[in-house]
């Protein structure tokens, strides 16, 4: 078959890898949840861990063919940060379901809390750019994912490979306890910039310049 033939084929694989991470992560999220009653523990979050590099790798490629074959759509840029949404946030959930990581000799009630403030974080933080993200695209703005966005989900998903090869082979380590309180904390901070610097790209302030312009141009009632 010619090249120039597999070319309309490849322009829908980056839609096809992000349903195909959908799965994974789902698949993934349960492996999460499961995981305290398994007997082979470690072995068991071996597989998560590498189940979760492949999820991240379907990104990675569908990222690259996207750009090679200018196959980049306003369906992708909603949809592919949205399934990033539910592997991150989901994963951290389920993390704070089964009451991972521990860390020090933190009673259950404390690790509780920080548990859930950290999902509320990455869920407040989300839910948000998600908002700016749709309002922005249904406007004709691009709102493809920038640098800060792009450290952001690097330090999420190393945050999330920490926590699993530390659940597996460190569990009650001193410096595993010190390593993902350090992980987790730049974590956080990623999280939080990124989220502010999300309206100070600049295709959302000229959307918010033309907005106001256009608003004022209008006689009032």
């Amino acid at each position: 078959m010619p090249f120039s033939k597999l070319v309309p084929m490849l322009k829908q694989l980056p839609n096809i890898l992000t349903f195909a991470r959908l799965g994974l992560s789902i698949i993934f999220l349960v492996m999460i949840l499961y995981s305290p009653q398994v007997a082979h523990r470690t072995v068991f979050l071996d597989g998560a861990f590498v189940l979760f590099v492949v999820a991240g790798l379907t990104d990675v490629v569908d990222g690259i063919v996207a750009r090679r074959f200018n196959a980049t759509s306003k369906f992708g840029r909603m949809v592919d940060p949205l399934v990033d949404k539910v592997l991150v946030v989901g994963t951290f959930t389920c993390f704070a379901l089964i009451g991972e990581p521990t860390l020090f000799d933190w009673s259950p009630a404390t690790l509780a809390v920080v548990h859930w403030l950290v999902v509320a974080i990455l869920a407040a933080r989300e839910a948000y750019v998600t908002v700016l993200r749709h309002v922005a695209e249904a406007k004709g703005v691009n709102f493809a994912a920038t640098r800060s966005g792009k450290l952001k989900m690097l330090l999420q998903s190393f945050a999330i490979g920490t926590v699993l090869i530390k659940m597996a082979h460190v569990p009650d380590q001193t410096w595993g306890y010190w390593f993902t309180s350090v992980t987790f904390l730049a974590m956080i901070v990623a999280t939080i910039v990124s989220g502010f610097l999300a309206t100070r790209r600049p295709s959302w302030r000229q959307y918010k310049q033309e907005g106001t312009h256009h608003d004022s141009s209008i006689p009032p009632s």
